[in-house]
């Protein structure tokens, strides 16, 4: 029962977090083409910093603290063989491009929050998917176990 408890509430982690990293990009894009100083700048600084702080940084702290349960759970009950499974391997590798790609998404916002955006519409329109393309990596690793059949 714990394990399951664990699972969900990292499942609910995930979906917050990824919610997060596809609309954060798409946030930026529309930003992009605000004037710097109006109201419409001050608005997207305010959901943008919002969206980040208030629902990103939490839901990647409790997608960690819940993914790292369920690796000591299955390490101690079943053994630690999984960790180098092509599949883990996978899912492991996916985990850290989120969350590199989270405190890139972290950084850019602190510089449209300062007038010092470099990156255009197009940028952000292209990089917006790049958080489903791992996500679809991750949970095919994961669900067929790739590698270890």
């Amino acid at each position: 029962m714990t394990y399951d408890l664990l699972r969900g509430l990292h499942i609910l982690a995930v979906i917050a977090w990824m919610a997060g990293l596809l609309y954060l990009p798409r946030l930026f894009a529309y930003h992009t083409q605000a004037q710097a100083g109006s109201e419409m700048d001050v608005t997207f600084q305010t959901m943008e910093r919002k969206l980040y702080r208030i629902i990103m940084n939490p839901a990647m702290v409790a997608a960690w603290i819940f993914g790292v349960a369920l690796i000591w759970f299955d390490g101690t009950s079943r053994g630690w063989d999984f960790l180098a499974q092509p599949w883990m391997i996978a899912k492991l590798a996916g985990v850290l491009f989120l969350t590199y790609w989270h405190h890139f998404l972290g950084r850019a916002r602190a510089m449209f929050a300062e007038g010092r955006n470099t990156r255009s519409n197009r940028f952000w329109r292209m990089t917006n998917e790049l958080p489903f393309l791992a996500a679809i990596v991750m949970v095919l690793a994961v669900t067929t176990e790739f590698g270890s059949r």
